[in-house]
């Protein structure tokens, strides 16, 4: 039986698949490793949109008019939250199609600032990388600098 791996990225799970095993002598980004993103990407993004699905119809099953102005403020404090994850999650599959985008025009796992190799191992814990670690070190530090 194969070992699986789960791995966390942004708060989400990525569930059941097998970290990439190189074989000698293979390219990196090969057609085999392209074919591993993106199936990791869209089981993500398949999980994502799921979630969004049972946001909606929880919203819609569990809206009441709470004549106590204190239970309504929790169940729109709730929905508000449930909105706000969403509204990340939204931006994280638009950033995910993109990143299939990228795989597409062959142009994945290269650091967009330097141009180096990113790394499968970063690649699997963080599929929408654009940057090796490296340059998102340095990205880190300017930011904390510029307090932004």
């Amino acid at each position: 039986m194969p070992i699986t791996k789960t791995t966390q990225t942004s708060n989400q799970l990525v569930r059941g698949f097998q970290p990439y095993e190189e074989t000698k002598g293979e390219e990196y980004m090969s057609e085999r490793m392209r074919a591993h993103f993106t199936a990791i990407l869209n089981k993500w993004k398949q999980e994502l949109m799921e979630e969004v699905d049972r946001t909606v119809h929880h919203m819609q099953d569990e809206a009441a008019n709470f004549p106590d102005p204190a239970d309504r403020a929790s169940q729109e404090e709730e929905f508000s939250l449930e909105l706000r994850a969403r509204d990340r999650e939204r931006k994280l599959i638009k950033k995910i199609d993109e990143t299939l985008q990228m795989i597409e025009d062959n142009e994945y796992g290269w650091c967009e600032s330097c141009g180096v190799e990113i790394g499968i191992r970063r690649l699997e814990a963080r599929p929408t990388a654009s940057l090796c670690i490296d340059c998102k070190t340095l990205a880190e530090i300017k930011e904390k600098q510029l307090g932004s």
